[in-house]
């Protein structure tokens, strides 16, 4: 894992092996310690950036680039 500062200057910890594909690039996931056991959140590979959002279906959006995963759950009734 590699360590990286948020902008408020946490450290948080960025795994290479965890993550899904965005339109621009991976969305990592990203972790409150080195051992893995408390989530922070997503890290854009794209524009380097923690500022992302994720909705109940899924979808994660990064607010800084527009990277964009599609959702993990889908209902055709929201159509």
């Amino acid at each position: 894992m590699q360590s990286r500062s948020t902008t408020d200057g946490t450290t948080v910890y960025v795994t290479e092996t965890e993550g899904d594909r965005g339109s621009k690039g991976p969305f990592l996931v990203a972790y409150e310690s080195p051992d893995a056991d408390r989530r922070y959140g997503w890290f854009c590979t794209n524009c380097e950036s923690f500022d992302n959002a994720m909705d109940s279906m899924g979808r994660i959006k990064c607010n800084q680039c527009g990277n964009f995963r599609k959702p993990t759950e889908w209902d055709a009734a929201h159509e």
